[in-house]
């Protein structure tokens, strides 16, 4: 009997090609016969791949990461730990989703952009550029948060804001409407409340 094996970089394990894109799979992953796997692309650990989910160009999906629904993730992007990606979210570039992190319906995560903890992007969101979404943060409706950004803690960004620059959004900060910027900056060591002065 021959069986067939592949280094995920922590030595060779039991793996098979998946017949929809050559993609490699350990056996120890679950990927649907539906879903596509890209010949570059890797999915092992526990991790789920289910659907019309795909996966494709240097993305990995591994640890207990699931992917599922019309999900993308492509590029050199990264899905791990007990992360989720569903609906028609996207993930792609060097993106990272981790630790019990959400990413849903519409939402796009893409450039350096990290979202990890118990995080949820959902709606239409947009994260991208070196922005950092994690702890229990929510990134919703049709916002956006780019740049170095981050928004973490409790903090909610949604309906049209934009949060970019350096921006801090943190603690229980909500950003909503069409609001520019952040709530919180932090300089030097030190967190300033930002207060629009007319």
């Amino acid at each position: 009997m021959n069986m067939t094996t592949f280094d995920f970089g922590n030595g060779p394990v039991p793996a098979h090609k998946h017949p929809n894109g050559g993609g490699w799979v350990a056996d120890t992953a679950t990927v649907a016969d539906t879903a596509y796997v890209g010949p570059d692309a890797k999915v092992f650990g526990d991790a789920q791949v289910l659907g019309n989910a795909e996966v494709f160009g240097n993305a990995v999906v591994y640890d207990n990461a699931l992917v599922y629904g019309d999900a993308c993730v492509y590029g050199s992007a990264c899905i791990y730990g007990n992360a989720w990606v569903y609906g028609d979210a996207q993930v792609y570039d060097n993106a990272l989703v981790s630790g019990y992190a959400q990413v849903f319906d519409n939402a796009c995560i893409y450039d350096n952009a990290w979202v990890y903890g118990d995080a949820l992007v959902y709606d239409n969101a947009l994260v991208y550029g070196n922005a950092f979404v994690f702890d229990n943060a929510w990134v919703c409706d049709d916002a956006m948060v780019y740049g170095d950004a981050v928004v973490c803690d409790d903090a909610r960004v949604y309906g049209d804001a934009h949060v970019s620059g350096y921006a801090r959004v943190t603690d229980n900060a909500q950003v909503s409407g069409d609001a520019e910027e952040d709530m919180f900056i932090e300089m030097n060591g030190k967190r300033y409340k930002l207060v629009e002065v007319e």
